[in-house]
């Protein structure tokens, strides 16, 4: 399989990759370090995290 292109640079700590990824299942505890307490929601799917490196288009909660 080949090496899938991330749309923008730093996709690779987004939510939203590491959701599709399973992340979430295959690490609950450091996915839940990235959505506690969360300040931001991405514009796009919603997901709500910590800092707005994790999100592709972060809005301040």
């Amino acid at each position: 399989m080949a090496n899938a292109e991330m749309p923008h640079a730093g996709h690779d700590r987004h939510l939203c990759y590491l959701n599709n990824l399973g992340y979430q299942i295959s690490n609950p505890k450091e996915y839940k370090e990235l959505v506690a307490n969360g300040q931001y929601m991405c514009k796009v799917c919603g997901r709500v995290a910590a800092q707005e490196k994790n999100l592709c288009k972060p809005v301040k909660l």
